[in-house]
């Protein structure tokens, strides 16, 4: 039998393999990419010999043949897609750790709660815009809307993508509940804002009567920054990000004042409250910045993600098994989003492990060596096997 270090490196090539694209690594939420990484993990799971299903919304379900109690299990996975040129580890790594967890129990499943590994599909939101989709079909509360969300190409739907996929969408378009068997930062986003100007020659209109996209969206972006330095400063939870800012190609010319700006809005916090009054100021801010400039902002309709406390019981199960084992570890808030949080928000008691990665995720020189990961997963089967 393989090595667990053997295993986990072959099966993250083996993934990677599938799904490079230039330098990075892309597998499209519901699209090919995301289909034949799921299938190449079944794959492996089935060699492993897991009994492994999937749910009507095509997440992916593994558990040792052996292990068939009905008690409500402890779930250990993660996603499956990626953002565009990303990196492997983000979200595999994850389902990679369930399924060597549940290969350290294969021999005695009854030493430790039941264990299900769960892959699920179309967490990022790179895609379509919106983030866990996987999961919040699994529950119930992916709202029907969501399945007219156009791609980041504007062609075809999330809907016609889960489709071809083999989802069931009319459960997702009849909102029917899901049974489900077993800190943190929300988010409000908008993927697409414009701000709306004049065009005019470069050289012909003077300061005082340019209405210019430009310099009113860095006037914004200035605004917001203070707000979000004076907010740190107060000791508020709060990132924000413009990932996406252009103007259109069509116009581009070095003598014309830009008269549009096309950008992304996302702010990130662990606090409801503190996200709601940050998107408050931005709105505020640009209609100082439309008085004072001439200009006009439109937004598409927002795109919120609740924040989630994880489970206290299971962070001190998880900082037992550390201490037990002689390697202490830290607690430390998640400023990404995950599956978790919606099981969080669900009532069902969710923890994570993080592990070193030297470069971070969304990034295609995200580096994790596989002593760090075994270390992870050492962690999660003393955690199990504690509780």
């Amino acid at each position: 039998m393989k090595t667990q270090e053997t295993l986990a490196l072959t099966i993250l090539e083996d993934i990677a393999a599938l799904s490079r694209d230039g330098e990075g690594i892309t597998r499209e939420s519901y699209g090919e990419g995301e289909e034949r990484a799921m299938q190449a993990i079944e794959a492996h799971a089935h060699a492993l010999g897991f009994a492994c299903e999937r749910d009507r919304f095509q997440n992916l379900w593994m558990r040792l043949p052996n292990d068939a109690r009905s008690e409500p299990p402890v779930v250990i996975g993660s996603h499956m897609d990626s953002v565009p040129q990303g990196g492997n580890y983000d979200g595999l790594a994850g389902v990679l750790a369930g399924m060597l967890v549940l290969d350290r129990l294969r021999d005695d499943p009854q030493a430790a709660p039941p264990v299900r590994v769960l892959a699920l599909r179309g967490e990022e939101s790179a895609w379509y815009g919106k983030a866990y989709v996987g999961s919040l079909a699994l529950l119930g509360k992916l709202p029907a809307s969501a399945l007219a969300l156009r791609h980041r190409s504007g062609q075809g739907t999330l809907g016609e993508a889960m489709a071809r996929s083999g989802v069931d969408v009319d459960a997702v378009a009849r909102g029917w509940p899901s049974t489900v068997v077993t800190g943190i930062r929300g988010n409000i986003r908008h993927t697409r804002v414009r701000c709306l100007g004049e065009t005019g020659h470069s050289g012909a209109v003077p300061r005082w009567l340019r209405h210019d996209a430009v310099l009113a969206t860095a006037d914004l972006l200035s605004r917001m920054d203070e707000h979000w330095r004076v907010l740190l400063q107060m000791g508020m939870d709060l990132v924000m990000t413009l990932g996406i800012c252009t103007t259109p190609v069509r116009s581009h010319a070095v003598s014309v004042i830009p008269g549009e700006v096309e950008f992304s809005f996302e702010v990130r916090s662990q606090d409801a409250d503190t996200l709601e009054r940050f998107h408050a100021l931005m709105q505020e801010e640009c209609r100082a910045v439309e008085k004072a400039r001439g200009v006009r902002f439109e937004f598409d309709k927002s795109i919120r993600s609740a924040p989630a406390r994880m489970d206290e019981a299971w962070i001190g199960c998880l900082e037992q098994a550390a201490e037990t084992r002689g390697t202490p570890v830290e607690r430390l808030p998640s400023g990404a989003g995950h599956d978790a949080a919606v099981f969080a928000n669900a009532g069902i008691p969710a923890a994570m492990v993080f592990v070193r990665n030297a470069h971070g995720s969304h990034n295609v020189h995200e580096a994790m060596e596989c002593a760090d990961f075994l270390d992870g997963v050492d962690l999660l089967c003393r955690a199990l096997l504690a509780a």
